[in-house]
């Protein structure tokens, strides 16, 4: 019995062992294969879904761990590919077994069964049954409000008439006018000065607070012609800033990025993969849509892989824009300062569209230069002037104001 039963569990163990794991087999494909391939399109290499029926397995694994020997050997198949796929050669990957190979093929054949339908018939009916009898007692409400409003008028008018008949109130209609108010307020020379003066002065403020908004476009957000989604590659990807706006640590602008910095990402990157906002409309097609606009933009060939002299400007729609009599560094913020982005940005790695999240007023500049302190630490420049100023007001640390970031001349010159 005891026999009977070791040998149940050894035909068990050899069928399970047979069976390929499937989520071994992604993991194994996005640590050795996303970057060449793709599942059902091309991309650096052929589309792995289907090779295990256009190849023998003993012919894959023999192609995985050394191509190159195969195509030095002479083999067909493999220097069809290789001339096919401009001559780029594949990555050995000697350390994978056969049950791992046999691991990656089952995960790139595998389709994710689409979610059943639940029918909601019968919880839409009691919505809208729900719905409809809400919708009466509403109804119902409100012609009893109107019946009552109508009744209380009526009501009101009748004690009215008895008061008036019995001579306890007075008719106003049929006793003589008085004095109108306007003429009476003319006759006060004193209401009229104080009117005046309440008028001009509160008209100034408005004026004032009016004119103080013009050019002043916080929570700008624009439509731009190709959707950038700065939570996904700010915020969920972590990329940096300065990556993309590298000028931003050295010049006066923070610089939009060529379109060629994008392209060293998406190059490889032909499709979203990440989390969809389906109640807002970004769901997986509509970002890989956008990258096509990159392709298109910049003249990328997904089929050749290679650049077209077909190319279209992209005409960005500008958020952040200063007058020109304003001088502003982002390399002296940036660099000198170490102010982070998000100082005057906001929080641009949860933004799914950019915005313009600061007023950028002089009175919003002129604060933050009275709240923050001068970075002295390591920057020999400062030494002295902090020495020196330290004393003076009594201080250890110096906001920027009391280094003189107030004075007009360092931003207007």
């Amino acid at each position: 019995m005891t026999i009977f039963a070791c040998i149940l569990f050894l035909f068990s163990f050899n069928i399970s062992a047979q069976e390929p794991d499937i989520p071994k087999g992604k993991s194994l494909f996005n640590a050795n294969c996303a970057s060449c391939h793709k599942l059902n399109k091309k991309l650096i290499g052929p589309a792995l879904r289907g090779a295990s029926e256009r190849h023998e397995k003993e012919w894959l694994y023999s192609w995985v761990r050394n191509s190159a020997s195969m195509i030095k050997s002479g083999d067909s198949d493999a220097i069809a590919i290789y001339e096919e796929y401009n001559k780029v050669a594949m990555n050995s990957f000697p350390q994978l077994s056969n049950e791992d190979i046999d691991n990656i093929l089952a995960y790139s054949d595998y389709i994710p069964p689409k979610p059943a339908i639940v029918s909601n018939a019968s919880s839409n009916s009691d919505i809208t049954s729900s719905n409809s009898t809400n919708d009466i007692i509403l109804i119902l409400l409100s012609f009893v409000l109107i019946v009552l409003i109508i009744l209380l008028v009526l009501i009101n008018k009748t004690l009215k008439n008895l008061l008036i008949q019995n001579g306890l109130l007075i008719d106003e209609k049929n006793n003589k006018k008085g004095i109108p108010i306007g003429k009476a307020f003319i006759q006060n020379q004193f209401l009229v000065i104080v009117s005046v003066v309440i008028l001009l002065l509160s008209s100034t403020y408005f004026a004032f607070q009016y004119m103080l908004q013009i050019g002043v476009d916080q929570g700008y957000m624009p439509i731009q012609p190709i959707h950038y989604s700065h939570k996904i590659h700010a915020g969920d990807n972590q990329i940096e800033c300065q990556y993309c706006h590298s000028s931003a640590k050295k010049s006066k602008h923070s610089g939009i990025p060529s379109l060629n910095v994008c392209m060293n990402c998406h190059e490889n990157i032909a499709e979203y993969n990440g989390e969809e906002d389906l109640e807002k409309g970004y769901t997986r097609d509509f970002y890989t849509n956008e990258i096509k606009k990159l392709y298109k933009a910049v003249g990328w060939d997904e089929n050749s892989q290679s650049y077209t002299e077909d190319t279209e400007p992209v005409k960005w729609v500008r958020i952040h824009n200063l007058p020109d009599f304003v001088y502003f560094s982002h390399a002296q913020h940036v660099t000198v300062a170490g102010v982070d982005c998000q100082k005057c940005h906001g929080n641009v790695e949860e933004m799914e569209v950019l915005y313009q999240h600061s007023p950028l007023t002089m009175g919003w500049c002129l604060n933050c230069h009275k709240e923050t302190n001068i970075k002295v630490k390591d920057n020999e420049y400062y030494t002295k002037i902090h020495e020196e100023l330290s004393k003076k007001y009594g201080v250890e640390e110096l906001t920027v104001a009391q280094m003189g970031g107030l004075e007009c001349g360092k931003c207007h010159y």
